[in-house]
């Protein structure tokens, strides 16, 4: 059986993007009549046939589009504050993404050790994690915004968990995602979100900031996560609550 070659194009228009073309021709060396799979990232899977292959450029006719369901209920938003180290943030969204998730903002906190952070790479990233694990929806990768402009953006409605170090009540993130599946029901394209905070940890301002617009919050255990370890249990445990069951 032949490996299926999956490639991105989000408009679907019978051409390649100049990088997917050029991977396809000249490293994967297809030709007219190879079987090629596209995704549009908007939840669409296409089978296609190439009927074209130059230095150039790579056309392809369309044999069957195969829409996707979507693999998880709401829609999974990380926001976490980047590590000084950037490798490490692209090690957690490439994991991310094959975890499953909608949406990961970076945000500018008091303690920040980044406050700068260039997304395109970021954004290849995830597209390269799209492709691996074949996912149909492409996730947002946002850029850097200081912390407020972020909370200022959370709806009414949307279920927000904030995982900080500060004294006080709170739950297990698993827990607080469980019961939160089950109010879930009558608002499938509800948001939930879950702020990670610096190495630093959130200020005891931005937890109250957050908190004032309804966020609830939890832990992720008893360990000391790094940041980017704290971001992806995070991804991994909104995932598991909220993949639909076959």
């Amino acid at each position: 059986m032949k490996e299926q070659r999956f490639f991105y194009d989000e408009a679907l228009k019978g051409e390649l993007p100049e990088e997917e073309a050029r991977h396809a021709v000249r490293v994967l060396r297809l030709r007219e009549g190879d079987v090629i799979w596209l995704m549009d990232g908007r939840g669409s899977f296409c089978e296609a046939v190439i009927t074209t292959a130059s230095n150039h450029h790579c056309l392809y006719d369309i044999v069957k589009e195969l829409p996707q369901q979507r693999q998880w209920d709401g829609h999974l938003h990380l926001v976490i504050a980047p590590t000084k180290m950037t490798d490490r943030m692209e090690w957690m969204v490439e994991k991310a993404v094959e975890i499953g998730v909608d949406e990961v903002s970076f945000v500018r906190c008091e303690n920040s050790e980044r406050t700068e952070l260039k997304t395109e790479r970021l954004r290849r990233i995830a597209l390269s994690a799209v492709k691996q694990s074949r996912k149909a929806w492409m996730p947002q990768i946002n850029e850097m915004k200081d912390f407020s402009k972020v909370v200022s953006e959370i709806g009414e409605g949307d279920a927000v968990f904030i995982c900080h170090c500060h004294e006080g009540k709170k739950e297990h993130l698993n827990a607080l995602l469980q019961r939160n599946r089950e109010l879930l029901k009558d608002n499938k394209e509800q948001s939930i979100y879950v702020f990670v905070g610096p190495e630093g940890d959130f200020s005891e301002k931005e937890v109250k900031e957050v908190m004032s617009r309804g966020a609830v919050a939890a832990s992720l255990g008893e360990s000391r996560l790094r940041t980017e370890t704290a971001g992806l249990v995070a991804v991994h445990l909104m995932h598991l609550n909220y993949e639909k069951q076959a």
